[in-house]
């Protein structure tokens, strides 16, 4: 029969191999596995069609190995109608946004040590962030150190204070968040 003019003829390099589609299948079936894996919460902040989160939610109440499987597989199914880039963005900034605040966290952490081992770093400290209050840091500093020789001497079962510790933190929490406030980018305090 032959084709309509008004229609476009597809040609074999217009259209993705077998391969590609397998491909892009397995991707949406692990895209879906993912999605089984979120809490409720999140779920709810995705853009899901009403059928597709409600597949998900079924897969994360089957019990079973072989149902459990299925129903993914189903999701999987389901995620062709879905708009997955959307999906993979809200993910991978999940994801990011995650990474990013514990690697902020852990140069804060850093900081905090470093201050407490060092004089020279308060020095530093105040250079980089001139509007710091430096009575409060020292003051928070002696007592982090003070606290630190306190619970290097308690004994065995004995626990040790942190007050000073995590005072000192959020001090440094507090003005890393002042300074980023100030300024579109983002400093670096370790």
């Amino acid at each position: 029969m032959p084709n309509h003019p008004t229609e476009p003829i597809e040609t074999d390099a217009e259209r993705p191999s077998k391969s590609q589609v397998k491909r892009e299948m397995h991707a949406l079936l692990d895209l879906g596995k993912r999605l089984v894996e979120l809490s409720t919460d999140r779920l709810r902040e995705l853009p899901l069609e009403e059928k597709l989160y409600d597949a998900i939610r079924e897969a994360q109440r089957t019990p079973g190995r072989e149902g459990r499987r299925r129903q993914v597989h189903y999701v999987g199914k389901l995620m062709r109608a879905a708009d997955a880039d959307a999906i993979r963005s809200r993910l991978d900034a999940w994801e990011n946004g995650s990474r990013e605040q514990t690697a902020a966290m852990h140069r804060l952490e850093s900081l905090r040590e470093l201050l407490l081992r060092d004089d020279q770093a308060l020095t530093k400290l105040l250079d980089e962030y001139p509007g710091a209050d430096t009575q409060q840091l020292r003051t928070l500093i002696r007592a982090g150190r003070k606290e630190a020789q306190n619970n290097a001497a308690l004994g065995p079962g004995q626990e040790p204070q942190r007050k000073h510790y995590r005072a000192l933190f959020q001090a440094l929490k507090a003005l890393a968040e002042a300074q980023d406030g100030d300024s579109p980018s983002t400093q670096e305090t370790a």
